[in-house]
C-alpha cells in the first residue's frame, strides 16, 4: 500500500484506517476478482479481471472507501474538488464526497468518455471548477490510458491534477507513465495484495 506525505498525513485514526483497509481488501477479494481469460481496456489479455463495481456499489464497501480516501484527502487543502472518468470512478467519488460533508466538503464531478450530443453537451459534468486543483479517482489502473482521458479533459479547462487515487493498481506501467506527466498515482492496493501473489 502506498502513501504520500503531501496527501496522506499521519493521523490519530491510523490504526482504525488499517482495520478498514483490511476489511475493504477482504470485500474486494470476495466480490471483485474474476478468473478466466479477459481482454482489458488497454488491449492486453489477462488470466484475471478486477471488476470493482460489486465492491464500490456495496453498502459496506462504499462506506469504507469513503472513509479511507477522505482520510487521505482531508488535509490536502489545495484540492477543491474530486472526480474521474465514467463509470468506474462515479460511486467512489460519490462515497468520498458524501463522507466529506460537513467536515471538509469535497464536491464531485465526472468526466464523460464523450459528450452526449444533447442537453448541456458538457464533457465534464457536475461540480467541476475550471482553473482549480483536483484529485482524480479511479477504480482499477493498468497502463494509465483511461485516467489520462480525465487528466487531459480537466487540464484543458485549466485545472491542476494534484494526484490520482486508485483502489487497485495492476502494476503494469501506470505509475511510470503518470510520473512522466508529473502526477503521482496513489493506490490503496496492488494486484499483489488482491491476488496474494
Amino acid at each position: 500500500m502506498t502513501s504520500s506525505a503531501s496527501v496522506r498525513p499521519v493521523a490519530a485514526g491510523q490504526q482504525a484506517s488499517s482495520i478498514q483497509e483490511r476489511r475493504l481488501l477482504e470485500i474486494i477479494k470476495q466480490k471483485s476478482v474474476l478468473r478466466g481469460q479477459f481482454k482489458l481496456a488497454s488491449g492486453a489479455t489477462s488470466h484475471y479481471y478486477l471488476d470493482l463495481k460489486p465492491t464500490t456499489f456495496d453498502p459496506e464497501g462504499a462506506a469504507l472507501i469513503g472513509e479511507i480516501l477522505f482520510a487521505r484527502l482531508r488535509e490536502a487543502t489545495e484540492v477543491t474538488c474530486i472526480g474521474g472518468l465514467e463509470l468506474g470512478s462515479v460511486p467512489i467519488v460519490t462515497a468520498i464526497s458524501q463522507r466529506s460533508w460537513p467536515e471538509r466538503p469535497l464536491p464531485g464531478f465526472v468526466v464523460r468518455k464523450e459528450t452526449k450530443g444533447h442537453g448541456t453537451d458538457k464533457r465534464i459534468d457536475a461540480n467541476f471548477v475550471p482553473n482549480s486543483t483536483v484529485a482524480l479517482i479511479e477504480d482499477v489502473t493498468t497502463k494509465g490510458g483511461s485516467v489520462m482521458q480525465a487528466v487531459k479533459a480537466v487540464r484543458a479547462q485549466g485545472a491542476t491534477v494534484k494526484c490520482i487515487f486508485t483502489l487497485v493498481d495492476r502494476l503494469e506501467g501506470a505509475q511510470e507513465m503518470l510520473r512522466q506527466e508529473g502526477i503521482e498515482l496513489l493506490p490503496l492496493f496492488t494486484t499483489r495484495d488482491v491476488l496474494g501473489e
